[in-house]
């Protein structure tokens, strides 16, 4: 019976070392050597040097002159602490209600735009925290933030086309465009502030 439990303690001992001291050590280490942006958040820096977020989470811009992300159900919105979907089906009235509302006012908040709404506009993705649109959801609000800006929405819509990122190793996924990296690029190319998650 001493024998036996003494067994399990050496074998509980030596897992636990394993499995929870050099396997994370070492997966730490080799994601710091490989790859110390992504094992670091991904963080985007300003002009200054300054942290203004992670390229993989989406921020909640609202002024006319930034682009805006998809709606967020994470929390209170673009929460990464909460990240989650709304868990609302397509047959949900209350989905219905907010994606109506959320369509009447990007309408109202963009006039100029041509089109009906994109539909990645009005829903939320199932993390809520998707950084990227696709390039028609950033070309669709060329008209607001050029306006805003008093900028040639030529100028605009060729700034948004230089920021798509293709599909990952040229075939997984759709082709898309960081909202907070556009945004900072509007604010080099064009002037204005940082941007911050509460704008």
């Amino acid at each position: 019976m001493v024998s036996a439990l003494l067994t399990a303690l050496r074998v509980s001992a030596v897992t636990l070392a394993l499995t929870g001291v050099l396997y994370p050590l070492t997966v730490t280490g080799v994601a710091q050597v490989l790859f110390p942006n992504e094992a670091n958040g991904s963080l985007v820096k300003d002009d200054r040097g300054q942290v203004v977020g992670s390229a993989l989470i989406a921020q909640g811009f609202t002024q006319a002159d930034y682009f805006q992300p998809r709606p967020s159900a994470a929390g209170t919105g673009w929460d990464a602490t909460a990240s989650s979907g709304s868990n609302l089906g397509p047959t949900s009235q209350k989905l219905r209600d907010r994606a109506v509302a959320e369509a009447d006012r990007l309408r109202r908040e963009n006039p100029e735009a041509e089109g009906p709404v994109p539909g990645e506009l009005v829903t939320a993705s199932a993390s809520g925290l998707d950084p990227q649109v696709s390039p028609e959801a950033a070309l669709w609000q060329v008209p607001r933030v050029a306006r805003a800006r008093g900028v040639d929405p030529a100028r605009v819509r060729a700034l948004v086309m230089s920021r798509v990122e293709g599909r990952t190793f040229g075939v997984l996924g759709e082709p898309r465009v960081n909202v907070l990296t556009l945004n900072l690029a509007m604010d080099r190319q064009f002037g204005g502030p940082a941007p911050t998650a509460s704008r």
